[in-house]
């Protein structure tokens, strides 16, 4: 069975340690803060640094170099640099937020979609968990995590905002989250441009007149910059 041993016992290394076991790998450790990495590579298939992205030039020059063990990071904004010093190098990023505890690990294994670059075995490691693979080159990387920082940070900094007006009004999150989920699902189903409605997809300039009276100044900036977004996005 292939073996794996994994750098950073947090949130991210807890979660591939225990999705890679239960597909049939065998877990040769976790490694955590203070101990040491020198000999880290040795006697496994797969050296994982899953650290904070600060760390990962530091840890991966402190691993002495193995010529059959893939060294890799899992962070989705690095390129290969911070491993390349190793023979057999590369990276994993799922696109997705792990939580802690079992869920984490059922989400690596429930058709996430893995960034790969660098040595083959981390296409397979991607697909071995059941997912979907796309190889992201270095020079693309800082796109990349951009696209995925919009589509997962921002999109909840904008639910927020969600919450902030409602709250206003008395009206609870909960009230608007199946509005969202649906919009997303238009947008898998139909594509951005296809999916939107509203006051900008229609021209309905005295609605968003009506809107930005109501809004409070701190909050008519994300406004005003996301109508101007949905008005590109319609053609107007």
């Amino acid at each position: 069975m292939p073996s794996v041993r994994i750098i950073g016992p947090g949130r991210a290394g807890h979660a591939f340690a225990g999705a890679l076991e239960a597909i049939g790998w065998r877990i040769a450790g976790l490694i955590g803060r203070g101990q040491t990495v020198v000999d880290a590579a040795d006697g496994v298939d797969l050296l994982l640094i899953t650290t904070p992205d600060s760390r990962i030039v530091d840890i991966a020059g402190q691993v002495e170099p193995n010529p059959d063990t893939v060294v890799a990071h899992v962070a989705g904004s690095r390129t290969l640099a911070p491993v390349a010093r190793h023979p057999r190098h590369g990276s994993i990023h799922p696109l997705m937020a792990i939580p802690a505890g079992p869920e984490g690990v059922s989400r690596l294994r429930g058709h996430c979609w893995f960034a790969v670059a660098g040595d083959p075995m981390l296409a397979g490691v991607g697909e071995a968990l059941g997912g979907r693979v796309i190889v992201v080159a270095d020079d693309d990387r800082a796109l990349y995590h951009a696209a995925a920082t919009v589509a997962s940070n921002h999109l909840v900094a904008l639910m927020a905002q969600v919450e902030r007006l409602a709250a206003s009004v008395d009206i609870p999150l909960d009230a608007f989250i199946d509005l969202a989920r649906g919009s997303l699902e238009n947008v898998a189903e139909l594509g951005p441009k296809a999916a939107l409605t509203g006051p900008a997809a229609r021209g309905d300039d005295e609605t968003i007149r009506r809107h930005l009276e109501a809004i409070g100044l701190d909050e008519r900036a994300t406004y005003q910059a996301l109508l101007e977004e949905a008005r590109r996005l319609a053609g107007r």
